[in-house]
């Protein structure tokens, strides 16, 4: 309980990656009045499927939902392989899990969310099955953005984010904050993405580092060399000059893979002129658990980034094809985004429409990578 009324208290100021939190003292304030009663709610549930990223930047809006409703029950419900990012979070009550292809187990979720009985849905994703869950929850208050493609399933529509926060440009986490704003509940403060490190996963990566002969005072430099889109996707070899320049700097290089790019790994390993340890197998709690234990984090535009940032761990991070206002980390902490500015940035990012390969990540030199990493680290007071 200690730890989630630190969450809860905490008002971060703004950072280098994220606008996340206000510079001013004023408490944070509703983008709106209240849409109905709150001292009658005692059940929400957060709707926000997708990815890890997206469930990271999703950790703002609870932690709003947490603060004003101290006595509710709050559940998310996620997708099932991105649900453990959130496993043990004080940020909610509950993790309710939807699997990507089955009809037989969504029918039966639909269920059981009626008879739960919320009493507030948000539907932060917009995306049918999400909103036909929403619809389904028969909670006497469903909210949902009138740009949504079946918003009639909702009994509260709200305007653009755009619109509730009087700005054009908004990042992920603000948009999602305007739809919990606008029914009265305060979000001015935009607070920074929030994970919390559990208990057996942080043991498990203190086992498996000292496995790997890594001891508890070395400071780690955390290196994720892949990304879900070619566009996004640093080149290997320059993630092997990094390794090196890390190691030159006193950290102990240690980088992060999903079991199906081990092949990135190896090839990390093989071109880089130092020793950078590795894993292939973590689960998502344990690559929380290894973040947090890191020094620095350095890597593409991912939910692994979102997940660093969101453990407070300095980052540097390299962006290709995506739009840097809308998905950069959101974070009081430390931190920097590297890009080499095209005219044709940002773009949808499934393939370059430019080029015979995506120069827009291929062309970020390593030496402003390095340059970004040297002032993190002075920035943080590592030398």
């Amino acid at each position: 309980m200690n730890r989630l009324r630190q969450i809860i208290e905490s008002s971060p100021s703004i950072g280098h990656l994220g606008n996340a939190g206000v510079t001013d003292e004023t408490a944070p304030q509703p983008l709106a009045p209240p849409r109905w009663d709150w001292s009658t709610v005692r059940r929400v549930l957060v709707i926000r499927l997708r990815s890890i990223g997206d469930t990271v930047l999703a950790t703002p809006a609870l932690l709003t939902l947490r603060r004003f409703l101290p006595q509710a029950k709050i559940a998310i419900l996620l997708e099932d392989w991105v649900a453990p990012v959130l496993e043990r979070s004080p940020l909610v009550d509950r993790v309710i899990t939807i699997p990507k292809q089955s009809n037989t187990a969504r029918a039966r979720l639909a269920r059981e969310l009626h008879r739960t009985k919320y009493d507030v849905v948000y539907n932060l994703h917009g995306g049918t099955t999400a909103t036909f869950l929403t619809r389904a929850t028969g909670a006497p208050y469903r909210v949902g953005f009138g740009h949504y493609q079946y918003a009639r399933l909702h009994n509260h529509v709200a305007p653009s984010p755009q619109e509730i926060w009087h700005r054009q440009d908004l990042h992920s986490v603000e948009q999602q904050l305007a739809l919990i704003g606008w029914t009265g509940v305060p979000v001015t403060d935009r607070p920074g993405t929030q994970l919390a490190v559990s208990e057996p996963a942080a043991r498990s990566i203190a086992e498996k580092l000292a496995a790997g002969n890594i001891k508890e005072h070395q400071a780690l430099a955390l290196i994720h060399p892949v990304a879900a889109l070619e566009t996004k996707q640093w080149s290997t070899e320059s993630f092997a000059r990094v390794a090196e320049a890390v190691a030159e700097r006193g950290l102990t290089p240690v980088a992060i893979v999903s079991p199906g790019e081990r092949p990135v790994l190896e090839a990390l390993r093989k071109q880089s002129n130092r020793s950078v340890a590795g894993f292939a197998d973590l689960s998502l709690p344990e690559v929380t658990a290894l973040a947090a234990r890191a020094r620095l984090f350095i890597g593409n535009d991912s939910g692994i980034a979102h997940i660093a940032a969101a453990t407070g761990t300095p980052c540097v991070v390299i962006f290709g094809s995506s739009n840097v206002t809308h998905w950069r980390p959101w974070t009081a902490g430390p931190g920097e985004v590297v890009r080499e500015e095209l005219a044709c940035q940002p773009c949808h990012g499934y393939f370059c429409a430019e080029f015979e390969q995506p120069q827009c990540i291929l062309r970020v030199p390593v030496e402003r990578v390095v340059a970004a990493i040297d002032r993190i680290l002075r920035s943080s007071e590592f030398n």
